[in-house]
């Protein structure tokens, strides 16, 4: 089922998130349909988004739903950092859709975590696929990108950068 997103000044967005027990495990099945079907209805609308966290949908468990070719679900996922070298990017989030935030991630992570059979599974990132876990995985500890941004000067609209693009292309 299509469920809201919660969007930027939600309360439950900075909640941190509990960890999914293994005996709650059978519930979770409509839980990752609802991640599925919401993000397949936010990319109908806004042709864009990859990847969403149980709490952007008022689910506080330790949950994300990634799909780029096929579908991974992550539980109770925990991130490593290989190195040090990190990247700028812009972010953006379905939770304030319209706004980019210049934030900095690292460039490569490991994301450890339990798939939906309970099994132990990993996964080594990198670029905008590192990004993009980091960015969902936040949502988890109840850390928006906006609270990430470099400096009071890193929040920009999207159709703000699109008409200072066509400016300069002229």
């Amino acid at each position: 089922m299509i469920k809201e997103i919660l969007l930027l000044g939600n309360e439950k967005l900075y909640e941190p998130s509990t960890e999914v027990q293994r005996s709650k495990l059978e519930g979770l099945s409509q839980v990752i349909q609802d991640l599925h079907d919401t993000l397949m209805d936010f990319r109908e609308k806004y042709h864009a988004g990859r990847a969403v966290a149980a709490p952007q949908i008022g689910v506080q468990k330790r949950m994300l739903y990634m799909y780029i070719d096929q579908p991974v679900v992550f539980i109770n996922p925990s991130l490593e950092f290989p190195d040090d070298e990190k990247m700028e990017v812009m972010d953006d989030c379905m939770s304030f859709p319209g706004l980019l935030v210049k934030v900095e991630r690292y460039k490569r992570c490991i994301i450890h975590y339990k798939d939906e059979n309970w099994n132990d599974c990993e996964m080594s990132l990198e670029g905008n696929l590192s990004e993009l876990l980091q960015h969902e995985y936040d949502h988890l500890d109840g850390i928006l990108a906006v609270m990430r941004a470099k400096d009071d000067k890193s929040l920009f609209l999207k159709a703000g950068i699109d008409q200072a693009q066509a400016l300069s292309e002229r």
